[in-house]
């Protein structure tokens, strides 16, 4: 489901994505993926164009409507 309704994402994105929707910042995703804090916001920034989204919040309102 979350695939049909989101446009390709990376299973790198799919997991920020998922943190996102649990309400993580930038350090805290870093330290759960076991990278640094500017590699986790690159991520994050990407997700955000991918999802056309301005926000972190629009990108965790489209995870959490896209889990249904």
């Amino acid at each position: 489901l979350l695939a049909r309704a989101l446009p390709a994402l990376t299973p790198r994105e799919a997991e920020v994505l998922h943190w996102l929707t649990e309400g993580k910042r930038d350090a805290e995703i870093a330290r759960v993926l076991g990278v640094r804090p500017h590699t986790a916001s690159t991520h994050v920034k990407n997700l955000l164009a991918k999802l056309h989204v301005e926000t972190r919040l629009a990108a965790a309102a489209v995870g959490l409507r896209a889990r249904g």
